[in-house]
């Protein structure tokens, strides 16, 4: 499915300012995302990043790694606009812009095949076998010893840690000063218009995909990351 705008509770205009004051440490998702592939690779040659939004991630990856092409996908077409308009004028040598597509919808040409995917809170949205097809079609799509790297909102195993998981991330936008409206709207998509599984669901399911290493690097709040090798 193509989506306008897009399925996050921002409006694509205002998702850079307001992403900030909803998810907690949203902006360390992208810098340890940088950080575990040098750990791994150094120096891709191609990185597709899926669900891209408005570019922030490949922003900050661009200055990062000077020999690395990006090809860049999301199902919003607004969301894709915003990205142009953000990296272009600087970078479009190193850019590719799919039309918008879902992560499971996506083909790349055998010479265009990356060995680094990312999807940041970007699968959530998906039922659980949407989720198992495009995590299987990354995989598919990587390089041998491809690396994939997730970020997802994620399950407490309880139900009592879920009320505690959605009280404390209550408490943190409320810090922010967002409004008593904006964030009870914003909770009551937990299972309605995002669908989150546990960290061992997690697991389980990107093994299931095909990647031979699959590891739990982050977790805040309720919010994981995840980087697989092929």
């Amino acid at each position: 499915m193509v989506y306008e705008d897009n399925r996050s509770s921002h409006n694509s205009k205002d998702y850079d300012l307001e992403i900030k004051d909803t998810i907690p440490y949203y902006e360390s998702f992208h810098d340890e995302t940088l950080k575990i592939i040098k750990t791994i690779l150094n120096d891709p040659d191609i990185w597709l990043d899926t669900g891209c939004g408005t570019g922030t991630l490949v922003q900050k990856a661009l200055k990062e790694f000077d020999n690395t092409y990006f090809i860049m996908a999301d199902p919003s077409s607004e969301m894709l606009n915003l990205a142009k308009n953000k990296l272009s004028k600087h970078y479009s040598d190193r850019l590719y812009f799919l039309k918008p597509t879902e992560t499971g919808n996506l083909i790349l040409k055998t010479d265009c095949r990356p060995n680094i995917i990312t999807a940041i809170q970007s699968h959530h949205y998906m039922s659980l076998n949407e989720r198992f097809e495009a995590t299987k079609n990354c995989y598919k799509m990587l390089k041998p010893n491809g690396i994939f790297i997730t970020f997802e909102n994620v399950r407490p195993t309880t139900s009592r840690g879920v009320e505690i998981g959605l009280e404390y991330w209550k408490n943190f936008q409320e810090s922010r000063s967002r409004g008593q409206k904006k964030v009870e709207m914003h909770l009551k998509r937990f299972d309605v218009e995002y669908f989150p599984i546990t960290i061992d669901e997690h697991i389980a399911l990107l093994k299931k995909s095909g990647f031979s290493i699959v590891e739990l690097f982050w977790r805040s709040y309720m919010q994981a990351g995840f980087y697989c090798i092929k």
